[in-house]
């Protein structure tokens, strides 16, 4: 639609028949299912109430996009969509960057804009709160502190966010083997910094000769980047008791979907491990999980902020694992969310997993701002728009929209001005904050730290290293073994197995990210 922009009077076309290609892109939302509505269609400098653009329940475990310049109101379109999927039973997951999302736990507070927009959009407005419960990452900040062992985080991500190559990447993966066929358990960054220091110490230095492609020189390196990240204050986030992600799919007693608020404020000086974390969270997620297909309802959605953080200087091997991740966890019940500035943020592989966007304002004040643009147009199906313009034109809470329908299609692209959310668009008090964290349930549980026997005590004294566990005879040969016999004699099963027997009940699995479990 050459020449249309999303701004003009936004109530003078409530009731007027609607024109052909504003008819055809309503009919495109027009879901029978359950939706959440998102809000009202714009056509040529006019909003149109009656034109509703929504996103079906259903398809909200097929992944989305979220992008816009900053001051758009993507923050608003997270809280917005978090809202409407907890009064759906729906949990959620939000990262909580500049401190300002734990607001959708209180009622909003009404307002002449607000009013405004609730008439321009037809939206039946009252303000609501939402059941919520607050984390931080190692409870540095207000929240119930969120914890991971090493082990459990993995040499996968421990390698990107202590920036190491890829060939330290696998010397650390070495490392954590050592660790596991020792007994020697990763709780905190101690212990791993610990058996570093053993590998390269006079004592150690044979058992590093028996880990075959480990040299002094990159355990060195290692260490040295485990003490400077340790020096940062990101120890922290390691240790125990760790928290079991299977607390993000709760519902309140009132059958509203939890909505888990992880306040990240405070840690802005080290994004790289908060965006790193998130995707342990995620790698948790889909490692306990079972399959189950396609639901009604998603058991999950997961908002995932500043996700350029995650894929900025990202290995292929990363990246191909975080594509392999999202497209698998779908299956899962879990729906993901990317929250960043422009689609090319996001790696394409990524970005082809994503079938719902929402797009609010881009900016083209330098030529990169253009190319971005362009870039960002092209991700779009065709559509009457000039989405150029438009996007240029977009006000704060207005973006262009295309989703997955029922049957699994793209909508038509729509101009759309959002609801406006019903909690408070802005951070509750801090004394709100914290009387909600220390009244949880799940506060006593995770809120003290735990410092128990691990790889740093068991190696002040090297003979207490324990020795690899004995090979089991080998079994007479057959010329057509059992499906069992082949599971079991596999290297992947080996691999997953390699730490039973160093101590009883003791299992391990890693997951695509190197992410491992014990059994819960």
């Amino acid at each position: 639609m050459s020449g249309s922009t999303p701004s003009g009077d936004m109530g003078s076309a409530a009731g007027a028949s609607l024109a052909p290609e504003a008819a055809a892109i309503a009919g495109g939302y027009a879901f029978t299912g359950p939706a959440l509505d998102l809000g009202a269609l714009l056509w040529d400098g006019v909003c149109l109430p009656e034109a509703q653009i929504r996103i079906p329940l259903a398809m909200l475990n097929r992944h989305g996009l979220v992008a816009g310049a900053t001051g758009t109101g993507k923050t608003k379109t997270l809280q917005l969509i978090a809202e409407q999927l907890s009064a759906q039973g729906v949990p959620v997951f939000l990262a909580d960057i500049k401190g300002d999302v734990s607001g959708i736990s209180a009622p909003g507070e009404e307002s002449e804009k607000v009013r405004e927009r609730a008439a321009a959009v037809g939206q039946e407005w009252a303000g609501t709160g939402h059941p919520c419960e607050f984390y931080a990452l190692g409870g540095i900040g207000p929240g119930i502190p969120l914890r991971a062992t090493v082990t459990s985080f993995g040499p996968v991500l421990l390698s990107k966010v202590l920036q190491l190559n890829q060939t330290q990447e696998q010397s650390l993966g070495l490392i954590f083997h050592y660790a596991d066929a020792k007994g020697l358990e990763l709780v905190d960054l101690k212990d791993l910094r610990a058996v570093v220091a053993f590998l390269t110490s006079d004592v150690g230095k044979p058992e590093l000769k028996g880990i075959g492609g480990l040299s002094t020189v990159t355990a060195g390196v290692i260490l040295r980047a485990l003490t400077a990240f340790e020096q940062q204050g990101a120890g922290e986030f390691f240790g125990e008791p760790e928290f079991d992600t299977s607390e993000l799919l709760r519902q309140a007693p009132d059958g509203r979907g939890l909505v888990s608020v992880l306040e990240l404020a405070a840690v802005q000086r080290n994004p790289q491990l908060f965006s790193t974390f998130l995707m342990w969270l995620l790698a948790d997620l889909f490692h306990d999980l079972p399959e189950v297909g396609d639901l009604d309802r998603p058991k999950l959605v997961f908002f995932f902020d500043e996700a350029h953080l995650l894929f900025n200087g990202a290995s292929k091997a990363f990246l191909e694992s975080i594509t392999q991740t999202v497209r698998l966890i779908r299956s899962k019940g879990v729906g993901v969310f990317f929250v960043t500035q422009t689609p090319k943020d996001v790696p394409s592989d990524v970005l082809a997993q994503l079938g719902n966007r929402v797009q609010h304002a881009l900016r083209a004040f330098t030529p990169d701002d253009a190319k971005a643009l362009k870039a960002t147009v092209k991700t779009f199906p065709n559509s009457p728009y000039d989405l150029e313009e438009v996007l240029t034109g977009l006000g704060t809470g207005e973006a262009v929209i295309t989703v997955l329908s029922e049957k699994g299609a793209p909508t038509p692209v729509a101009a759309t001005r959002l609801r406006a959310p019903q909690s408070l668009m802005g951070p509750v008090g801090e004394d709100v904050l914290d009387r909600a964290v220390k009244s949880s349930l799940l506060y006593g549980r995770y809120a003290e730290a735990i410092d128990r026997e691990s790889a740093y005590e068991k190696l002040q004294t090297p003979e207490a290293v324990v020795p690899p566990p004995a090979a089991p005879a080998p079994a007479p040969e057959r010329d057509d073994p059992s499906l069992i016999e082949q599971v079991v004699g596999s290297g992947m099963f080996k691999s997953l197995a390699r730490s039973i027997g160093t101590q009883l009940g003791r299992e391990i699995s890693r997951s695509i990210f190197g992410t491992s479990r014990r059994r819960r």
